[in-house]
Order: C-alpha cells, then sequence, then structure tokens
C-alpha cells in the first residue's frame, strides 16, 4: 500500500518511525535525568563553536522547512491495513454555514435537542436488543454444543464426545474468521482501541458501517461459544459504537432513508458525543452494569466530556437496563431456551453479609501486589503475541484461516484433555443443586466420574465464561474445588486468553480477564485463606478486580462494574483497595493493555500531556513544507492539479493585490468542501469577485460531512478544458476564522490547544509581517513524538520515562 501525502490533514504516524519501541504512554510518574536537557550554547543564536556546530544550528532551526515528513500514514484497523484521517470538531464559519445558522429559529433549536435524545433512547434501546441477542446465541449455542458432548460423556462414548466437541468448536470459530476476513476485517478484535482511537479524533474506513455491525454480532456469538477464551464485552462496546454512528449519519440518501431533522448530526461534533454514549452503552449491556458504562467510557475511551454529555450518556445506560430488564423478564417462562442461567443475569452469589476484620487486610493486600505484577505480565506476554500474529496475519488471507484453525483446535484439545488429570470428588450432600448437573449449566460436571461424583476441573471447562464466573464467585463453596484443579483452571485460562485474542474474529479480553482473576483469587484464598476469615468466593471477586487493576489500570470504572455485577455494595472497601494497589504495583512495569493496543495498531492519540522536549521546541520547528495555498478567486484548472497531486484536507486561502494592499490570510477551505464546488461547477469567466449570493445556489446541507470512512475523490469529478480554464470564487466558502498560533509558540502550547479544541487544522503564523502571510499548517501528525524526534533526535533522551523496575536506578530517582 502506497504511504498517503505526509501532510495529510492530521494523519497520525502508522507503526514505523523513530521512538524506542519501550517508549511510555501513559503520562508519566517520573522524569528521567535527561529531562534536564538544554540546548548547546554553540547550537543558540549569537553562540562561538565550530563550522560543524555552526551547520547543526542552521540544520536545528531551518531543517524543519526543508524536510519532508515521510512517516506511516495508515493503521492496522481489526486485522488490515488501512489510510486514517482525523476528524474536524470546528465549526467552519462561512458565508454559508452562518446564512445557514441565521435561518434557524427556536423550533429548530428544539428538534434539535429533542432529537439528540431521542437518538440517545435508539442507541440505548438497541444496544441491549444487540446484547440480549449476543447473550441468547451463546447460551444455546455453547449450551447445545456442551449438553451434546456431556450426553456422550455419559454413555461412555468418550471419542464420539471429543469428535463433536473438537468439530463443533472448529466450526464455530472458522464461521467467525470467513466473516471476519472476507466480509468485515474491521470487526476483528475487539473494537475498544478503534473507539478510543475515533474519540481521540482519528478516523478509518469501516469501523462504524453497517457489515462491521453484522459481522461484529455473529462473530462474537460464533467466537464465544467456540470455547475461545475470548468475551463479549469488548464486541459489545463497539456494537453500540456502530449503531450511534450508524444513526448519527443522518439516514442515507442512496436508499431515501434520511430526513430534514437528520441533517443537524452530520458533523463530527455531534456524532463523537453520540458514539461516546454507544460505547457506554455496550458496557451497560454486557454487564448490566449502567453506571459502570458511564464511567467506562469516562475513564477508558473518551478524550472529551462534559456535563451536558455526562447526563446523556447516563440516560442511555439507563434505557440499557430497563430494555434488558424487560428482555429477561420474557426469558423467564422458558421461551429463550437455555438462555437465563447466565450471560446478563447478575452474579448476586456472594454471601448477603460480608464482614472482614484487621486481619484480612494483609492477605487482600497480597492478593493486589501479585494481581498487579501478574496484570502487567498479561501486557507483555500478549504485546509479544499479538507481534508474532500480525507477522503471520500479513501474509494473507489463508494465513489468518490457518492461525484461527491452530489455536481452536489447540484449545479444543487442551479444554477435553486437562480434566482427565483431575480426580473425581463425591458429590456434596448439604447442595441444593443436582450434583452431577446432567443436561444443564452447574457447578458439578459428571464427566468421566461414577454417578455420584463429578469432575470439579471439568466443571470449570464445561460451561460457558459467565457460568464458569458465577460457579468461582459462589459463597460457600470452598470444598468443591481442589487447588490442584483451580491451579491448572488458572495457568491455561491465563495462557489461552493471551493465545485467543488477536485471531481474525471479533473477541474481546474483559471476561477472560474476570474469569482468570477469578481463578487467581480462588487460589490465593486456598494458599493463604487460613489467615484470614474471607470466603473464596470473596477472594475470586477480589482476584479479578486485582487483574483488571493490573492490566486495564481502570479503577472507577472496574470497582462499580464489580459491585454491579455481584450485587454487594460491603465489598467498596476491599474493592477499591485491591483496585489501587493492583494499578500502582501494575504501573511499575508497563502501560495499560487498550493504550498498548492502540499503540500497537498505529493510530495517532494524542495524549492530554506533553512531553517535556516539546516546549524546548517552537511550532515551527517541526512544520514542514512545502504550503500549498490558494488564492481567493483561483482557477479551476489549478484547482484540480492541486487535488489530484497532493493528499492535503486543508488549505489557506490568501488574498493578493488586486484584492488586497498586501498578501493576506483570509481564511481556510477544506478538500471536501473544494470537490462539491467542482461538482457543482458553478464558476465564473473571469478572475473577478462573484456577485452572485452564494446562500441562493448551495445548501448547508451539501457541505455536511459524510458518513464515517466515506469520501469523495476529485477523479470522480469530470471537467471539460473550457471549465478547467474559468474561475471560482472561494471567498463564501473559506473558513473566515481558522484557529492560528505564532511561529514562536512553544510546541507544548500548540499541543494543549489542539487536543482540547479538538482540531483538524492549526494554522501557524509569522512572527513578522514582511512574511508571507502563514507559515505552514500543524496537524495531528506534526505532534506525534515519531516525527518529531526524527526531526530532531538529539531530544530522544528528554522524554518522560515512568519509573520502570530495572530501568532506572534509585540514584536517579534522588
Amino acid at each position: 500500500m502506497a504511504p498517503r501525502d505526509p501532510k495529510e490533514d492530521g494523519f497520525g504516524v502508522g507503526g514505523g518511525g523513530a521512538a524506542d519501541p519501550d517508549a511510555d504512554i501513559e503520562a508519566p510518574l517520573l522524569v528521567s535525568s535527561g529531562s534536564s536537557f538544554l540546548l548547546d550554547p554553540a547550537l543558540e543564536d549569537g553562540g562561538g563553536g565550530d563550522e560543524e556546530q555552526r551547520r547543526r544550528r542552521r540544520r536545528f532551526i531551518h531543517g524543519s522547512h526543508t524536510h519532508s515528513n515521510t512517516t506511516s500514514q495508515v493503521a492496522l484497523v481489526g486485522t488490515d491495513v488501512c489510510p486514517i484521517e482525523s476528524l474536524d470538531y470546528e465549526l467552519i464559519e462561512n458565508d454559508v454555514f452562518k446564512q445557514d445558522w441565521r435561518a434557524r429559529g427556536r423550533g429548530h433549536i428544539l428538534r434539535y435537542v429533542a432529537l439528540k435524545w431521542a437518538l440517545c433512547f435508539l442507541v440505548g434501546a438497541l444496544t441491549a436488543a444487540a446484547g440480549f441477542v449476543a447473550n441468547l446465541g451463546v447460551e444455546n449455542v455453547a449450551g447445545a454444543k456442551f449438553v451434546v458432548t456431556s450426553n456422550l460423556m455419559l454413555d461412555g462414548r468418550h471419542g464420539s464426545a471429543f469428535a463433536v466437541f473438537l468439530s463443533s468448536n472448529f466450526a464455530l470459530t472458522m464461521l467467525a474468521t470467513v466473516l471476519t476476513v472476507y466480509v468485515a476485517p474491521a470487526a476483528a478484535g475487539s473494537g475498544i482501541p478503534e473507539v478510543k482511537a475515533y474519540l481521540n479524533g482519528v478516523d478509518a474506513p469501516n469501523i462504524f458501517s453497517l457489515k462491521t455491525l453484522i459481522v461484529k454480532i455473529v462473530g462474537c456469538i460464533a467466537a464465544v461459544s467456540s470455547s475461545l477464551h475470548v468475551g463479549k464485552a469488548g464486541p459489545l462496546v463497539h456494537t453500540g459504537a456502530c449503531i450511534a454512528s450508524i444513526l448519527g449519519q443522518g439516514g442515507s440518501r442512496k436508499y431515501h432513508m434520511t430526513c430534514r431533522w437528520l441533517r443537524y448530526f452530520k458533523n463530527d461534533r455531534d456524532r463523537r458525543d453520540l458514539v461516546t454514549c454507544g460505547s457506554a452503552a455496550g458496557i451497560a449491556a454486557a454487564f448490566r452494569a449502567p453506571v459502570g458504562g458511564v464511567l467506562f467510557a469516562l475513564e477508558t475511551v473518551s478524550s472529551w466530556w462534559r456535563s451536558a454529555l455526562l447526563w446523556r450518556a447516563f440516560f442511555t445506560t439507563a434505557m440499557v437496563a430497563v430494555v434488558l430488564r424487560a428482555l429477561i423478564d420474557f426469558c423467564q417462562s422458558d421461551k429463550c431456551g437455555l438462555f437465563g442461567k447466565g450471560g446478563l443475569i447478575m452474579f448476586d452469589v456472594t454471601a448477603d453479609y460480608v464482614t472482614y476484620h484487621l486481619i484480612d487486610l494483609p492477605p487482600v493486600i497480597t492478593l493486589g501486589v501479585f494481581g498487579g505484577i501478574l496484570g502487567s505480565l498479561y501486557n507483555f506476554f500478549l504485546d509479544k503475541v499479538l507481534r508474532l500474529y500480525n507477522l503471520i496475519n500479513e501474509k494473507g488471507k489463508t494465513y489468518k484461516l490457518l492461525l484461527a484453525a491452530t489455536v481452536t483446535v489447540c484449545t479444543s484439545c487442551c479444554l477435553f484433555g486437562l480434566p482427565w488429570i483431575a480426580a473425581c470428588k463425591p458429590c456434596p450432600t448439604d447442595t441444593g443443586e443436582a450434583c452431577p448437573s446432567i443436561g444443564r449449566s452447574g457447578n458439578f460436571k459428571k464427566f468421566q466420574c461414577a454417578m455420584d461424583e463429578y469432575n470439579d476441573l471439568a466443571s470449570l471447562f464445561f460451561n460457558t465464561n459467565d457460568d464458569t464466573i458465577r460457579n468461582l464467585y459462589s459463597a460457600g463453596t470452598d470444598d468443591e474445588f481442589h487447588i490442584s484443579s483451580i491451579l491448572v483452571f488458572f495457568v491455561a485460562s491465563y495462557f489461552l486468553g493471551i493465545f485467543s485474542y488477536g485471531l481474525a474474529l471479533p473477541s474481546g479480553l474483559f471476561v477472560p480477564v474476570i474469569l482468570t482473576g477469578a481463578a487467581y483469587g480462588r487460589l490465593v484464598g486456598m494458599l493463604i485463606g487460613s489467615q484470614s476469615t474471607l470466603d473464596h468466593g470473596l477472594f475470586a471477586v477480589l482476584g479479578s478486580a486485582a487483574l483488571l487493576g493490573g492490566s486495564m489500570r481502570m479503577t472507577v470504572s472496574v470497582c462499580v462494574i464489580i459491585l454491579e455485577l455481584t450485587n454487594n455494595l460491603r465489598m467498596l472497601p476491599l474493592v477499591m483497595l485491591v483496585l489501587l494497589i493492583s494499578k500502582v504495583v501494575a504501573d511499575a512495569f508497563n502501560a495499560n493493555v487498550y493504550d498498548l493496543l492502540v499503540r500497537l495498531k498505529g493510530f495517532p492519540h494524542l495524549e492530554g500531556y506533553a512531553e517535556p522536549y516539546m516546549r524546548q521546541l517552537s511550532v515551527s520547528d517541526v512544520v514542514t513544507g512545502p504550503l500549498q495555498t490558494f488564492n481567493g478567486i483561483e482557477k479551476v484548472g489549478h484547482i484540480v492539479h492541486v487535488l489530484k497531486t497532493t493528499g492535503h484536507n486543508g488549505f489557506p486561502v490568501v488574498d493578493e493585490p488586486p484584492f488586497s494592499d498586501t498578501p493576506t490570510l483570509y481564511g481556510l477551505i477544506l478538500r471536501d468542501h473544494l470537490l462539491v464546488l467542482l461538482r457543482k461547477k458553478d464558476f465564473i469567466h473571469s478572475c473577478s469577485a462573484s456577485t452572485l449570493k452564494a446562500s441562493n445556489h448551495f445548501s448547508h446541507a451539501e457541505f455536511a460531512k459524510r458518513g464515517s470512512g466515506k469520501h469523495d475523490r476529485i477523479e470522480d469529478i469530470e471537467l471539460c478544458p473550457e471549465e478547467l480554464e474559468m474561475f471560482v470564487d472561494l471567498h463564501p466558502f473559506t473558513n473566515t476564522s481558522p484557529y492560528t498560533v505564532l511561529e514562536t509558540m512553544s510546541l507544548a502550547k500548540a499541543l494543549i490547544l489542539f487536543r482540547e479544541v479538538g482540531l483538524r487544522h492549526l494554522l501557524v503564523l509569522p512572527k513578522s509581517s514582511k512574511r508571507a502571510p502563514v507559515v505552514g499548517i500543524l496537524t495531528r501528525h506534526d505532534f506525534m513524538p515519531e516525527h518529531i524526534l526524527g526531526l530532531h533526535p538529539f531530544l530522544f533522551k528528554s522524554r518522560w520515562k515512568k519509573v520502570r523496575l530495572g530501568k532506572v536506578k534509585v540514584a536517579d530517582i534522588f
């Protein structure tokens, strides 16, 4: 794939660049000693030094204007490498927009506000329905598979049982993989990195398309039902975002499914808010955690937040909870097959009255410390496995299918073979549940044991993830699992979760980490539980919190989700303590898993902080040329030539004599708007100001933003030679108030302005009025560390560095 033009509208760095592969992603805890770096006095203006130093100084001062960006403008979206571009949250204040704004009365504003709430209601209801369908499918497909396998085991036909188990898992995995590879590659993975990048201002083709939505739901059902250690929480976040984006696109002109009201949402700002609400609804649908969903969107995926958005996100997740409650009540009358025993049902399985004392703190602290270590190791191994998978996947579609087939066969062999090493246990006499549980979900799987015995390891492996979590969370089950079975299950689920993620199919990380953490908590409870009064089921809950905090580094949202899952508020202090400890410990090793995935995929994510070296540079030091501008009245042929030969998406418009006394910056015009003008062919014959009123010939809807990933192409516009010799007046369509900065502003200050306002282009003006009216344009790409350090590699040691064990000496800290 050919790289895009380096100054394309804020496209970000793909995968390559000059940055250290171990460069930190999160905001730092400590600056390394290199952060006190200052420019060599010989390099400063007026300084001495030999000829080589003077040449270095000239390169430092002028190099940014003579070097062009050559870094990649693509990212890994799903399983395919795709071109990416920036979103634009700035109001385009041209004459057409101003006229449309003046025409809007009080009724327009009321309809706009009402439509916002109506769309939030639809997003919540449809996401709840999608979550219900996903859980319904998993419960029935996986349940039928386990019932058939258990019945064959009951008859002693062990070989047939393994054949059915293996073939069904293989078929389901291949179904999910084929759909993803050949229909919607953007549906692969959890989708949370893509949603996080979109809400940071990065757009990519088909990440929210209708076919991506359908493949995400169907593929998620197949992948989770195939006994791969993947979850449905991440795919449901992507599903909610897809639903929100599709509703916010204003319908379809092609299929005549649009109305005038929906034009209000044909902009990146309102779509961003809807996608934020959709991501919150996804978590609410996955865990029936409306408050946790709002906090997840705030803490993990969103880059911009305000109080009005908080209210709408909360309303959206509340609708999810209401619709799910209605659908679950419908299933209580056995109308949904095997559905109803897990999935959307809360894990309200811990003791009604949880008591803990001071003696319980050391085991809980130990749980948090080792949870942080295991979580950071989980991220480390996942990083290595994903890099390996990327090397395999880039070889072609056949290799993607072979990789998925290999992993599902190995997983099936592992799940079916490991229970044979576990000893049979006699059924407890004081349980209210059938033992062994035959033909249904439950804690007691017979497997190869006698009728009055059960296999505890098979009870963990031969259940859906939701039912296994329920079993591990259950109170009063301290004697139902042997410590060796819990150890085997923990090790197996830990590594199966790592190897299952990264395949070319929809897969989430949230539920596998919860499941592995529950096994880890049970194991710790068995090892040191004698020193505590806590139940093993409560240790499992705290273990899930510890591993989530160690891997994902979410604290507030995970805390609330765990409490909503278990329906037990009394655990709040212990969950808070475990999360805080595990996050602090894990932060000493590496970054959280979602930032890791965003970095691996190559999304140009703008962080909310500035690196120290950015304060040593001005914006003129990173602006690269050449700069392409248009005159206020420009020749059509020149516009077509520039659009065909460059990939720029924003062009400064400069008025020159005789239309102004001196060259003057009039504003900024976008590529999409130029394409509208060329398609409309409203040209003039001479290079003179047009006397026609633009609002009479153009409507604001014609300049509205199209759906995500949809763009016009200059190659699709046909112009005759006579039209190429004509002119077009750009003044009515130019944004006359673009954001601008002086070339002397520090790069750090410009970054804060760029990110907080949500810009796509930031014009750089000269300090002196005797120079050209505009020096250059800053885009998202110009703030990427790979680009900056590529231009000025001597600043490499001035990056933020976290305290990483083994990397920073104690003497450096003090």
